[in-house]
């Protein structure tokens, strides 16, 4: 059954291309909360040797000298970007498993080799077209396969204009190929198993492919094993298209500047306990207690530290806004401390379980649930249509002097009414 592997490149510097289209061509990073390292990097910026993870204020002199032009990260435009992008690969396939927010694996079963090719390229160019995101295609018979194929269409080291089709390459040329490829390429491969494959003697992700799986096995694990078999096109990874339900919702910032007071850290932890809750309803989930956590800056040696945490059972598994941001606050009201500089907060949703599921309890008031029920359809509804944030709880402050420091940050383009792109 042949798969395709649609990856985005450059994803966050490609969405702010869309809409300012001065950058392209132009070295450009995207940084990470509180504008502190690379989280993004053009093909101009990887080709200066500037490395993922960066720390920007190491790199603000080469950006003076080479003109990188440095963008605070935007996730409110780049996870609706990704949506778009997603939905569009829906109409390309019936089966798809969307990785990540920039990849999605669709199921290409029944096309005929010949033709399998163009469609790769008929997916790139409608996404390009629609959206404007510039994406590479990797098509193969398993999932590892097809992430290596998306690999060398990006490097241009196989395929044609993006599209990388392994189901015609014979042996000889995967051969020839995967020699020149190091193993630590190979997805689920990390740096540790990298260095111990190393130690064996195996280097490439040919003699990756060629070694014997009962080996690999009882030198690391089943899904090491299954990895040779996934590269020699045993397909042992298969399409998740519901997408596997997540067992925690974590929603956590670090703050641009330290916030000493509980009423600041209240509504950090009101906001972060919001957000989780829209998560967990998109799940079509509850969770059965919630766990809040302080902490200090670890990077301020001589500063007095305090890092903390609670869990906070809820009486019944819940996905209502405020019985989740009302627990938050009683754990961090137990757990806060005076006299520090706190550098961030975040909240865990935990013993996540599908709604469905619950057992009632023997005073549960039905109209009570209902009502709750139609309000968070309400609030979720608004936010969809006017933007994140535009319906919250009171207790999620509206100062929030506690907020990320993103002094570079385009507009919401596509989010928010006010900053709608204008054509002159």
């Amino acid at each position: 059954m042949p798969l395709a592997l649609v990856d985005c490149n450059n994803f966050y510097v490609s969405c702010e291309r869309v809409f300012n289209p001065r950058l392209e061509g132009k070295p450009v990073v995207v940084l990470s909360n509180n504008d502190g390292c690379v989280v993004a990097r053009s093909d101009e910026v990887k080709a200066m040797g500037v490395k993922m993870g960066e720390p920007w204020f190491k790199l603000e002199k080469l950006a003076r000298q080479r003109g990188i032009i440095a963008l605070s990260s935007n996730y409110t435009l780049y996870g609706d970007m990704s949506a778009r992008v997603m939905s569009i690969l829906a109409t390309f396939s019936p089966r798809q498993e969307v990785y990540s927010i920039d990849e999605c694996f669709i199921d290409l079963d029944g096309f005929t080799p010949e033709t399998i090719a163009d469609y790769g390229q008929t997916i790139r160019k409608t996404i390009r077209r629609n959206v404007g995101i510039p994406v590479c295609v990797g098509i193969a018979g398993t999932k590892t396969l097809a992430k290596l194929a998306n690999h060398c269409a990006k490097k241009g080291l196989a395929g044609r204009d993006g599209v990388c089709d392994f189901g015609r390459t014979d042996d000889a040329e995967l051969g020839k190929l995967f020699a020149g490829i190091p193993v630590a390429e190979v997805w689920g491969i990390g740096s540790k198993i990298a260095e111990k494959l190393l130690a064996m003697g195996i280097r490439t992700t040919w003699e990756l492919r060629v070694a014997n799986p009962g080996k690999i096995r009882r030198q690391f694990s089943v899904a090491v094993e299954r990895t040779v078999k996934e590269l020699n096109g045993v397909p042992c990874i298969e399409l998740d298209a519901a997408g596997t339900p997540r067992q925690q919702i974590i929603v956590s910032r670090s703050f641009g500047r330290e916030v000493s007071s509980l009423d600041d850290l209240a509504e950090s932890v009101a906001y972060f306990a919001t957000s989780a809750a829209e998560k967990l309803r998109e799940d079509g989930s509850v969770a059965a207690s919630v766990c809040v956590f302080i902490q200090t800056n670890p990077f301020k040696e001589k500063a007095p530290q305090c890092q903390r945490s609670i869990i906070v059972p809820m009486e019944q598994p819940a996905d209502d806004t405020a019985r989740l941001v009302s627990a938050a606050i009683r754990g961090l009201k137990t757990i806060y401390r005076t006299g520090f500089g706190y550098k961030k907060s975040g909240v865990l949703l935990m013993g996540l379980q599908p709604k469905g599921t619950i057992q009632a309890m023997l005073f549960d008031d039905p109209v009570e649930q209902a009502k709750s029920a139609r309000l968070m359809q309400v609030m979720d509804s608004i936010n969809r249509r006017m933007g994140p944030g535009s319906m919250t709880v009171a207790a999620s402050g509206t100062r929030k002097h506690w907020a990320m420091r993103r002094d570079r940050k385009s507009p919401n383009y596509t989010t928010e009414w006010g900053e709608l792109p204008v054509a002159g």
